[in-house]
């Protein structure tokens, strides 16, 4: 049984070792993650050229996503270290203090506008949720709190407000440099970082745009006020990524489960992709198994219907990146063998009119490969569209994406259920393309003789032509 869910792992000193990553990436990785929040452009240089290599030398297709660090909210520094704030104590916010200024009493913030975000009543969270402050007063650039949950609090924690509603820009200029670095290294996706509406995704396509790229743009959601245009976000984007420790601190943990299934759901019925991230083996940053709890959590998500599950500290500094992959890939096999079924777009759709030819191909052939118990669905496709369209139906039916283009191959990686291949046939449109294509396949031992095949193509060349469904059985 072929893994359908893909497997995204974030890059790091832990990676670094050329040995390390060709085993990673045999074990199972799909896409690496470059964190943009950490590292030089070189680094990412450096790091994307080992990927590239690798995977070239394994005969694989790894997609690369670069993920921009975003407004990140943050306290400043103490300047006698860590320091302990006890429950009900008071404790202030200063814009205005130095960087290195803070002590028990008060520390400095790096966002400015602070002051301006917050009322008296309202709940900021630092270091993930760890610790809970309530505001009392502001004072022109001071922010006075009483500490509600106390804890060690230590330089550059991160602060949200719970419920949203910090109105930093999705875009900082470090992220506008981030875009033309990305562009440079040629990734094949951009994440972007506390996005709040569709049009900060639309600027970010343009800045991507503009710099010379054809990624795919993610939305990372992690703003309460994302939830409330979710619709209008998804459509905007390629990809969403269920980004569940900042959504998590400002809705609470108690919504955030429901809140996960729904973001996934919506990318599904609108033909996105859907990306489930954050802490999925965080005990293997320093164990070499995960917990029964960390393998529930990514089977979840994998019957859910996520395309891809994100590994991020667990490979980046982790003590076994590799094993890690292993254990993730092992459990998404799991869980994908004992889903009842998928959630569907057909059923939801059966009463709709498809504004799209290649779209309506899809649905059919999914539909007709699973009553005629097909071996494979293959897909000759310039962009992926008709393949990724056709793995939203929840087939179990493994998806062949053939084409000659290594980005539309490396964009497909992230695809769940879809298996990109290269192929350049020796004529395009006739009988003999397709009878290379099965070839292919064959040659992979993807198909045997006596299999049954679904086969979707286009008349031309060119993409967004696929307007033609087979049936053909393997000779």
């Amino acid at each position: 049984m072929q893994r359908r869910t893909k497997i995204l792992a974030t890059l790091g000193p832990a990676t670094d070792d050329p040995g390390t990553l060709k085993r990673m990436i045999a074990a199972g990785v799909d896409v690496v993650r470059l964190n943009f929040s950490h590292g030089s452009a070189d680094d990412h240089q450096r790091r994307a050229e080992a990927v590239r290599k690798t995977a070239q030398t394994l005969g694989v297709d790894v997609g690369i996503l670069a993920d921009l660090q975003g407004p990140k909210i943050r306290i400043e520094s103490f300047a006698g270290g860590p320091v302990e704030l006890r429950e009900n104590a008071r404790f202030t916010l200063d814009t205005a203090l130095g960087a290195n200024a803070g002590d028990e009493t008060v520390v400095g913030c790096a966002y400015k506008d602070l002051p301006r975000d917050v009322t008296p009543g309202d709940t900021l969270l630092l270091n993930d949720g760890a610790i809970a402050l309530r505001v009392e007063r502001i004072d022109d650039t001071r922010v006075e709190c009483t500490v509600l949950v106390g804890g060690t609090l230590s330089n550059r924690k991160g602060i949200n407000k719970q419920g949203g509603g910090l109105s930093a820009a999705a875009l900082t200029d470090k992220d506008r440099a981030d875009i033309r670095i990305a562009a440079a290294i040629d990734v094949d996706f951009v994440a972007v970082s506390f996005p709040r509406s569709a049009a900060d995704i639309e600027l970010a396509r343009q800045l991507v745009r503009e710099a010379g790229s054809d990624a795919a743009l993610v939305a990372k959601i992690e703003r309460a006020e994302a939830l409330a245009g979710l619709r209008e976000l998804v459509a905007a984007s390629d990809a969403v990524m269920v980004a569940r420790g900042d959504l998590g601190v400002e809705i609470g943990d108690a919504e955030l489960p429901g809140w996960q299934k729904r973001i996934i759901a919506e990318a599904r019925e609108q033909n996105k992709l859907a990306i489930t991230a954050t802490q999925m083996m965080e005990s293997m940053i320093t164990n070499p198994i995960p917990t029964r709890a960390e393998v529930l959590d990514v089977a979840n998500a994998v019957m859910d219907g996520t395309d891809a599950v994100m590994l991020s500290a667990e490979t980046a500094t982790g003590k076994y990146p590799v094993k890690t992959v292993e254990a993730m890939a092992r459990v998404c096999l799991g869980a994908e063998s004992n889903i009842p079924h998928l959630p569907s777009r057909d059923a939801r759709r059966s009463t709709l009119h498809f504004q799209r030819t290649d779209e309506a191909i899809a649905m059919a052939a999914s539909w007709a490969a699973a009553q005629m118990q097909a071996r494979a669905i293959v897909a000759l496709t310039e962009s992926g569209a008709t393949a990724q369209m056709a793995s939203r139906t929840g087939t179990s039916i493994p998806i062949y994406a053939l084409t000659r283009h290594e980005k539309t191959r490396r964009r497909m990686a992230l695809c769940r259920g879809v298996y990109p291949v290269a192929f350049t046939p020796s004529e395009f449109g006739g009988p003999t393309q397709v009878r290379e294509a099965i070839e292919v396949l064959r040659a992979r031992g993807a198909l045997d003789s006596g299999d049954r095949v679904l086969l979707t193509k286009g008349d031309g060349a060119g993409s967004g032509g696929t307007n033609t469904m087979k049936i053909i059985r393997v000779e």
